[in-house]
């Protein structure tokens, strides 16, 4: 009999057994490859945008760039964002501690590192589960087909190994499935869990960094216009010593 004969001859219970394994399956490998995708997007924009911010003279620059494109940041790029972005709201009041500015900042990229995370931890939990929970639910299939062959064997005079091979194969499809589903997710899972890990080290030490920055640049106050000079008083003509003469003899 071929795999595709024993699953059409298998009972419901198998079949739906078989159908939610094949499911998780599909649905894990899709997982898999956008989750390798995203990772690897972060990574290079994590890879760019380090050799940019460091090579830059000045961050408000790097800060222009980033806020005047159309594409949106993201990782490592939305972190700068946030904690510049505050920096310099707070640095702008009049009377601000130098402490405060910082300790501002800093707020700001937390709660962005914290957003960030959770997008790179998406789907990492799906993996976990088909991983942990797919031989069960194959091993469930597996037990449900055994008995009922047992059972179907019971009915009968004279049991041979033709009349109970077909049942336990089918039975063990479910097994196989199980494990098909359930290895690529653990791989998965594992590999990504570490590379997400590395990510978010460089996330903290990146907002470390730039917070001990920031906190050389808040003691220097930002330049402002210098004033303008009064202006001067316009001077009174004095008139010449002829013209005096020339106005006495016209008086007498």
């Amino acid at each position: 009999m071929s795999m595709l004969e024993l699953v059409a001859g298998a009972s419901p219970v198998v079949q739906a057994v078989m159908g939610a394994l094949l499911l998780a399956s599909l649905v894990s490998w899709t997982m898999i490859f956008l989750k390798r995708s995203a990772l690897g997007r972060a990574k290079r924009v994590a890879d760019t945008f380090e050799k940019r911010f460091w090579a830059a003279g000045d961050f408000s620059g790097v800060y222009a760039q980033i806020t005047e494109r159309k594409k949106p940041s993201t990782g490592m790029e939305t972190i700068f964002e946030a904690g510049f972005r505050e920096f310099a709201r707070l640095r702008m009041q009049q009377g601000a501690d130098p402490r405060a500015i910082v300790e501002g900042a800093q707020r700001a990229m937390r709660v962005v590192t914290s957003r960030e995370v959770d997008s790179l931890e998406t789907h990492l939990s799906f993996l976990a589960t088909v991983g942990s929970t797919s031989p069960y639910v194959g091993l469930f299939g597996t037990v449900w087909g055994i008995m009922n062959s047992f059972r179907a064997l019971g009915n009968v005079q004279h049991a041979t190994l033709a009349m109970v091979a077909p049942g336990i194969a089918e039975a063990l499809i479910a097994t196989a499935m199980g494990l098909f589903a359930a290895i690529p997710a653990v791989v998965a899972y594992n590999r990504y869990s570490n590379d997400v890990e590395r990510l978010i080290n460089r996330y903290d030490t990146f907002a470390e960094e730039f917070s001990t920055v920031l906190q050389r640049q808040a003691h220097v106050r930002p330049k402002t216009a210098p004033a303008k000079p009064a202006a001067e008083p316009t001077p009174v003509p004095v008139p010449a010593p002829a013209d005096a003469e020339a106005e006495v003899e016209a008086a007498g």
